[in-house]
């Protein structure tokens, strides 16, 4: 049963629509406000969100900001209504984020036509994967990470809907196909990159010649991870870097990777507003945090390339091949690495670099 979360200030509006998607099989969550709302949003992780827009005590256009901006809740299908289309336009709503937009009042067979449709196109990638799945496992290596699972379903699936379905599609919803497409492209390049790099690591016979960088060298290799993952997740405004001049024993190349994966995952498992912070002190420790949702002592100790936690609660690519890859990468360059985290309240990722000359 899909649940959807209704938000409207109208006890008659609540009342009606909530009434109709109950008796259509749906189960309904009721909130009278935009605040409300994205608690309960949190709280229970809808399959929808059905929001009026303006509202007093959060309104619908700061509840669909916040909500993108949420990393459980960022995927969700949210339509908007409204009875006052001065307040926003269509067109803006999905500018904003919305996937659809209804103007009241709106007729029972219109409402649930939008809703089925939502949800349709928000299990697309997950239905096409499970019927693809089987298939896809059975012509590779047991051993592939799940992973390159998600993105390749994703393609697959996106595709397989412009393949059949394009004449029913509007400009907006092809563009946007493209858009997620290439999203998924892109992230099944950067996993397939990172298992190959974790291979290699694993067959090197020999130790890897290791120089001294130097403070510049360590400041600009960081940046530069820091800025690929920061683009990527959209979160510039967020990462604090505070670098002190030192010498460590690694190579540019790692140090640069090792930057942007540390940034990626903090990105990831913390909300966008919250900071994330980089720093290295002169003895060679680098400090990754956050104030994301935290892990508990057992997922710490079970953190590998084919580990993901919470899959049901989170669907994005979860702490797997990147840590591993940086665990890895420390390994390699004599370093050290620890998590420290608590369930709520943020991670810390601790690396102790060796420094060519020992302060």
């Amino acid at each position: 049963m899909k649940t959807i979360l209704l938000i409207d200030d109208e006890r008659l509006v609540l009342k009606s629509y909530g009434g109709a998607l109950r008796r259509h099989g749906y189960n309904v969550l009721e909130a009278a406000s935009g605040t409300e709302g994205l608690d309960m949003a949190r709280k229970h992780l809808p399959d929808l969100i059905l929001s009026d827009i303006n509202m007093p005590r959060g309104d619908g256009s700061a509840l669909l900001q916040n909500i993108r901006q949420d990393p459980e809740l960022r995927s969700k299908q949210v339509v908007l209504m409204t009875g006052r289309p001065d307040l926003v336009t269509p067109r803006k709503g999905m500018e904003d984020g919305a996937d659809a937009f209804l103007l009241k009042p709106f007729s029972e067979e219109a409402l649930l036509e939008c809703l089925e449709a939502r949800l349709n196109r928000a299990s697309v990638n997950w239905r096409v994967g499970d019927d693809k799945l089987t298939q896809l496992r059975s012509s590779v290596p047991a051993n592939l990470p799940h992973e390159f699972f998600t993105p390749m379903a994703g393609i697959i699936g996106l595709t397989e809907m412009l393949r059949t379905d394009a004449s029913k599609l509007t400009s907006e919803e092809v563009s946007e196909i493209h858009n997620e497409v290439h999203s998924s492209a892109v992230r099944l390049n950067r996993t397939l990159r990172n298992y190959l790099q974790i291979l290699d690591l694993e067959n090197v016979k020999s130790e890897v010649a290791l120089g001294p960088l130097s403070p510049r060298q360590v400041e600009e290799s960081i940046h530069a991870g820091g800025k690929e993952a920061l683009e990527r997740n959209k979160r510039r405004g967020d990462v604090t870097f505070r670098v002190s001049p030192c010498s460590i024993i690694a190579r540019p190349e790692d140090l640069k990777r090792i930057a942007e994966e540390l940034i990626d995952n903090a990105c990831k498992f913390s909300r966008q507003g919250t900071p994330v912070n980089l720093e290295l002190d002169a003895t060679g420790r680098m400090t990754i945090t956050d104030e994301g949702k935290g892990l508990r002592p057992e997922e710490i100790s079970q953190i590998g390339a084919f580990q993901q936690f919470n899959r049901e609660k989170y669907e994005q690519q979860g702490l797997g091949l990147g840590l591993v890859l940086v665990q890895k990468l420390t390994a390699q360059c004599k370093a050290t690495f620890s998590i420290t985290s608590q369930p709520g309240k943020g991670t810390q990722v601790h690396i102790i670099f060796p420094l060519s000359r020992p302060v």
